[in-house]
């Protein structure tokens, strides 16, 4: 896949006292990820090429990829492809990459959403919102062993942009 093109829309760094392997663990495994992932499990082969895919509390497929880099437990990065039909097709591919750095006592993870077409700031509202929240709790995870409690929904304004463009979502 050449992503040359791709803009970098979203970035997220966080701090977190664990060790890198425990970070990579809870990107990498649907144990961890359904904590801290309100429900969501992560299903992935490490390896590049691999099958990735991010299943709902129901077992149903959110977000299929494919894995792009796997250097354990430093990097990751995937295609990330959420379901809902014409999405992909009408705003492009998307990629997610996991930077994970030992900082002393602590691991820096920085998550940076690139995008293969220039999309609307009502569009990006979902993954900037989405990522602060979810990342967050995978801290408390690890930090404490809880999750946080935060109610999540898709913005007003990113479901109202789709729904413009012919994108069915399952609020809609």
């Amino acid at each position: 896949m050449n992503t040359d093109n791709f803009r970098p829309d979203t970035a997220y760094t966080i701090y977190i006292a664990a060790t890198p392997e425990k970070v990579w663990q809870a990107l990498t495994t649907a144990e961890f990820s359904r904590q801290y992932f309100f429900g969501f499990a992560v299903h992935i082969e490490t390896k590049v090429g691999g099958l990735f895919i991010v299943r709902a509390p129901d077992g149903s497929t959110h977000i299929e990829g494919r894995v792009l880099a796997c250097e354990p437990p430093r990097k990751l990065s995937v295609t990330w492809n959420v379901g809902w039909p014409g999405l992909v097709e009408k705003l492009g591919q998307t990629i997610v990459t996991y930077e994970i750095a030992q900082t002393g006592d602590t691991v820096r993870l920085t998550m940076t959403e690139l995008h293969e077409r220039e999309l609307s700031k009502d569009i990006l509202s979902g993954g900037r919102t989405g990522w602060p929240a979810i990342l967050s709790s995978l801290k408390s995870v690890l930090e404490t062993g809880k999750p946080l409690a935060i109610k999540m929904e898709p913005p007003l304004k990113m479901l109202e942009a789709l729904k413009k463009m012919g994108i069915k979502t399952p609020q809609q």
